[in-house]
């Protein structure tokens, strides 16, 4: 019996001993677990980000939005609630970042809307300062303005005469390319059902042609008037065939043209046929002219809607769905 009870108490010994290193083995495993996954947090961009600084919503939403590079150039800097509200701009671009940053600190009077579309079309340099060659291969999405040039050598060579039934001049003075041409004759022909007889003031120029206008200009006026009313030669739209200045038979004088039933029409529907205003008012900051309520640019229909329904110049689009999203 004395043995039996020995047995028992061995037995009772060693399932107790065992019981203990399975409760040590489960508390280290729980705490290892958790020391691990604490470990691991730590090298994550959200615990960087919150540690110098960022909260945990702020955090979440650079690294959504933005990637690795970015999130450690953001890292190597101070915490700066404006490289969020940057972030949130609806069309920010992260290359741009640093860009934005640094023309805030110049112009901290502009929004930060105004700021990432001056950014984003490098109309935070002054007029001319840098320049781009115009990708043509891009056709009627191609960009022409102050930063963004045509050589000297540049001519469409599918341009078709506007007639004079829908120009002034002389027979063969204003000219589209093919596919501009006829979108503006759709756009003529809907205009004309409303009531209103759309005429050509001028349309395709070539280099010589700009260069002429631009420096009798500057003559008269001075280079810093001069360019706020005609492009330098290569810099002008009116060169890639894609541009038709226009009035109205009723409201033929350009400057006028705003006060007009016609030019009001237009601007509700022109975008159905893939022209825009190029040059609106209020946007002078981004494409460094006065209004001209008489330039139309063919961009083709499916830009022309989104620049109508966001409400931007062609500037901010080709800087954002074309040289961005390509990129």
């Amino acid at each position: 019996m004395a043995t039996i009870k020995k047995k028992k108490l061995k037995l009772k010994k060693g399932a107790y001993i065992l019981f203990g290193i399975l409760i040590v083995t489960i508390t280290s495993l729980i705490f290892g677990i958790k020391y691990y996954k604490d470990y691991k947090y730590k090298q994550t961009y959200e615990y960087k980000l919150i540690n110098i600084g960022y909260s945990i919503d702020n955090a979440k939403q650079i690294i959504s939005k933005v990637n690795d590079e970015t999130i450690n150039y953001i890292l190597n800097n101070p915490q700066n609630d404006l490289i969020v509200d940057f972030i949130n701009e609806k069309y920010f671009i992260e290359n741009n970042l640093d860009n934005y940053l640094k023309f805030f600190e110049k112009q901290n009077d502009e929004t930060l809307t105004d700021i990432v579309a001056m950014v984003n079309t490098h109309a935070n340099n002054k007029w001319y300062e840098v320049t781009f060659n115009t990708d043509i291969n891009l056709k009627e999405k191609m960009i022409v303005n102050k930063f963004y040039a045509l050589n000297k050598e540049y001519a469409p060579t599918d341009l078709k005469n506007i007639s004079l039934d829908y120009s002034y001049g002389n027979e063969g003075d204003n000219k589209l390319l093919s596919y501009a041409y006829d979108e503006f004759m759709n756009l003529w022909q809907a205009a004309n059902k409303a009531g209103f007889y759309l005429m050509v003031t001028s349309s395709y120029r070539n280099y010589e042609e700009q260069e002429s206008i631009y420096n009798e200009r500057k003559e008269a006026q001075g280079e810093r008037k001069a360019d706020q009313t005609a492009a330098r030669p290569g810099h002008s739209e009116h060169q890639t065939g894609l541009v038709v200045d226009m009035t109205s038979k009723s409201e033929p004088i350009e400057s006028d043209f705003k006060e007009s039933k016609t030019y009001n029409w237009l601007k509700e529907n022109a975008y159905k046929y893939g022209f825009i205003e190029r040059y609106p008012e209020g946007k002078t900051y981004i494409t460094g002219y006065e209004p001209e309520s008489w330039h139309w640019r063919y961009v083709g229909s499916e830009a022309a809607k989104v620049i109508h329904d966001e409400n931007i110049t062609y500037d901010e689009y080709y800087a954002y769905y074309i040289e961005y999203k390509n990129k």
